[in-house]
């Protein structure tokens, strides 16, 4: 075992035991601090975005059940929405069909009004054409009939009547 590297050296043991604990006072002083800072920021970042996924999840579970409050309310309001259309149309139905009753009642009144004015001026021209007959036929039985002297006693007696006031209808 002639082999230097195998064999034991007490100076040299020495020598790496102080350059082991030099360096390693020297990494302690220089390094270690910024090595620490450095973990320590790491370690920050990461529970800081632990964190901030925390709350994003928390917001988002939030935001789901906002929205789900809304789209409900949404189909709440659309209900109400559509019972008020079905209200406002079945009121808009009744008032056609009463504004259409009223019309058709109209109508009628007018038509019996109109057949009621029509039937009195027929009658009334009827009764005119009828006296227009009757003294056109009285006229034709009287110039028939009478004699002379009778035409004349009648029309002293109409004169005297005429006189008198007006014939009683």
């Amino acid at each position: 075992m002639n082999n230097p590297l195998v064999q034991p050296d007490p100076g040299l043991a020495i020598w790496t035991i102080v350059t082991f604990l030099v360096l390693l006072a020297l990494l302690a002083k220089f390094a270690w601090r910024p090595l620490l800072r450095a973990l320590e920021s790491r370690q920050e970042t990461i529970r800081k975005s632990l964190d901030d996924a925390q709350k994003a999840r928390a917001e988002m579970e939030a935001l789901g059940k906002e929205s789900q409050r809304i789209l409900r309310q949404a189909h709440v309001d659309a209900e109400a929405i559509i019972a008020g259309s079905r209200a406002d149309a079945e009121k808009l139905r009744e008032e056609i069909r009463l504004q259409a009753r009223q019309d058709a009642e109209a109508v009628v009144r007018e038509a019996q009004l109109r057949i009621e004015t029509e039937t009195a001026r027929a009658l009334r021209q009827l009764r005119g054409e009828v006296a227009d007959l009757s003294v056109e036929i009285a006229s034709k039985l009287i110039q028939r009939n009478f004699t002379p002297q009778d035409q004349s006693a009648l029309i002293e007696e109409t004169l005297r009547e005429l006189e008198s006031g007006p014939r009683p209808s």
